[in-house]
């Protein structure tokens, strides 16, 4: 009889594919991918150790599910993903009962290290990998959207960042191979992509044969069968003309950019290695605005690097209040081992970290309300995600709404012969600080 296994995916996208690929590797080697840890012989935790809530996150997972074992109803706990690429050593010692540690790199040896897992305990070496159109894969998202990794790993050097040494550098697929993952997903019903990677904006560079972002874009523009195609995580360099006019142009990409600009103050951005000054992350701005009319735009931000002061703070205060993004996340800075910040001098006080945060979003949510207020009586193209919420209605999102981080649309009254998947027009009648309501209008 095949062993039952559960996977718990934690963290960003990236490693919900991660998960998704380890799945279809996994039912290819004859295990049984089950829905119910409690039910499985083994459960795989994809763990993530980004930022403090990120491993405690983690770590409070592999603990709960540990609980199983004790129980008897669990043979095997494997722990995979960033936090063993970072903390091998510490877990094998602190953990005894997880069975395995396992890499970010070894996402394609999955099945074979589970058939050794009597052998050791620890299986973490330098990433290298990139998954292709032909791994096998089973997606979790809902059937009509999908997360397509066109990249893996980071170049930079950001002075908070762990990703490159929990990643490796950065490495591209060619644009065949992500296009024939698109044509794919679109047979089996997806008709949405969101594009990720570390840093979209430097997809094909180092393949030095002239792939570019660009070029994939016209690519997937020509698949039938998807309507929307989402760029997630693009740095905020290299946002050329050409890109931004396709972008503009392209009835399929949405006109949805998600780009984390961290800071405004110049000072702090070179404290963070950013590589942009305060006037260039404005103008980066600017020209997303200018060159995509009526484009969503995503950022995260952080608050309370070292050395942050009340000027360099109002500063990014300002700066949020006039750009006015649509989206936009805040991060408490946290130190993380093996960065240059950690040895900074001159910590932010965790409670003028909270006051700050607390700030920002909440100066957020009067701009996300004010701009959600706006589009009441307006009507918007809506995929609908599920038929029934928490709320009792209907939800989807518009091309300016990502799945899993963003708001949403619920629609009210009785729509009739609507189904996951299909997309409606919606005319918004109700407005909160990140929700929309609206009403199908039949034709």
């Amino acid at each position: 009889m095949a062993e039952k296994i559960n996977i718990v995916s934690l963290g960003c996208a990236r490693n919900l594919v991660d998960s998704e690929v380890m799945a279809g590797i996994l039912r290819r080697s004859e295990y049984e991918v089950v829905a119910d840890a409690a039910g499985a012989d083994i459960v795989l935790v994809n763990t993530c150790s980004f930022i403090d809530a990120a491993k405690e996150e983690s770590v409070d997972t592999i603990l709960e599910i540990a609980r199983l074992k004790k129980e008897g109803s669990l043979k095997t706990l494997v722990v995979a993903g960033c936090l063993p690429q970072r903390y091998a050593g510490e877990l094998e010692r602190e953990m005894p009962e997880v069975d395995l540690f396992i890499g970010t790199g070894e996402v394609p040896k999955i099945a074979d290290i589970l058939k050794a897992r009597s052998q050791k305990r620890v299986y973490v070496g330098l990433p290298s990998y990139l998954y292709d159109h032909e791994t096998p894969r089973i997606r979790s998202t809902a059937a009509h959207t999908a997360f397509v990794k066109a990249s893996e790993g980071c170049d930079h050097k950001c002075a908070f960042c762990i990703i490159p040494q929990l990643r490796g550098p950065h490495r591209s697929r060619p644009i065949a191979s992500i296009v024939s993952e698109a044509e794919a997903l679109a047979r089996d019903g997806v008709k949405e992509i969101n594009l990720i990677a570390q840093d979209l904006t430097a997809y094909g560079r180092e393949r030095r044969d002239g792939t570019t972002l660009y070029g994939l874009l016209k690519e997937l523009d020509r698949v039938e069968g998807i309507e929307w195609v989402r760029l997630l995580y693009a740095y905020p360099n290299f946002l050329d003309d050409a890109l931004l006019d396709f972008v503009r142009d392209s009835r399929r990409i949405c006109k949805y950019v998600d780009i984390p600009l961290q800071h405004a103050s110049r000072r702090m951005l070179m404290k963070m290695r950013r590589g942009k000054s305060g006037s260039a992350v404005r103008d980066a701005v600017a020209k997303l605005r200018a060159r995509i009319p009526g484009v969503t735009l995503r950022t995260s931000l952080i608050v309370g690097f070292p050395g942050e002061t009340d000027d360099d703070f109002r500063e990014l205060l300002d700066f949020v209040e006039e750009s006015e993004f649509e989206r936009l996340g805040v991060f408490k800075y946290s130190v993380e081992d093996g960065t240059a910040a950690a040895a900074m001098d001159d910590p932010v006080p965790e409670a003028v970290k909270e006051a700050r945060w607390q700030e920002v979003m909440d100066l957020q949510a009067d701009i996300s309300r004010k701009k959600n207020q706006a589009l009441i009586g307006m009507f918007q193209r809506v995929i609908i995600d599920s038929l029934a919420s928490d709320s009792g209605m209907p939800q989807g999102r518009t091309q300016g709404h990502a799945p899993e981080v963003d708001g949403a649309v619920y629609i009210a009254g009785e729509p009739r012969g609507v189904r996951a998947g299909d997309f409606v027009d919606v005319k918004i009648t109700e407005a909160s600080d990140y929700d929309l309501t609206g009403e199908i209008i039949h034709g």
